[in-house]
């Protein structure tokens, strides 16, 4: 799948790590470095701006290392990016940690995965067939 972008960062354009990953980084398109106090949150530029073909979104994703290492996270994961939006790719990171953390320029940041969606057709009705779960909700299905 061919997704135009353009870089007005001074870094790489994402990769794939290897052949068989669903993610590639993305990094922090920042002068200098900005720090996250504990349970603060910022909006950190990418210097990406991507034409996403319509029928996909771009999802973007925490880092599991930043994640379990310094509690650091993508604060509305998954981000979405949809296929009409033109402007730069921005990540919103929070600290869920107790200490301050650090994003260096050129930082790797998050992760971002091209993903194909389906467009609902809504079909009023006044029933709904019947399931084994049925109404049951929030941790319902008694799996633990």
């Amino acid at each position: 799948m061919t997704v135009k972008v353009i870089n007005k960062s001074g870094n790489a354009l994402p990769s794939y790590a290897s052949v068989a990953a669903a993610g590639m980084d993305v990094r922090a398109d920042i002068p200098q470095a900005i720090t996250i106090g504990p349970l603060e949150r910022v909006i950190v530029p990418t210097g990406l701006f991507l034409e996403i073909p319509v029928g996909y979104e771009v999802q973007v994703r925490p880092r599991s290392g930043l994640a379990a290492k310094h509690g650091i996270t993508v604060l509305n994961s998954p981000g979405t990016i949809d296929a009409d939006y033109r402007g730069e790719l921005k990540v919103i990171l929070v600290n869920l940690s107790n200490e301050p953390f650090s994003i260096e320029p050129g930082e790797r940041i998050a992760q971002i995965v091209l993903a194909r969606h389906e467009v609902i057709e809504w079909e009023q009705t006044d029933e709904l067939s019947e399931s084994e779960r049925g109404a049951g909700g929030f941790g319902s299905t008694g799996l633990k």
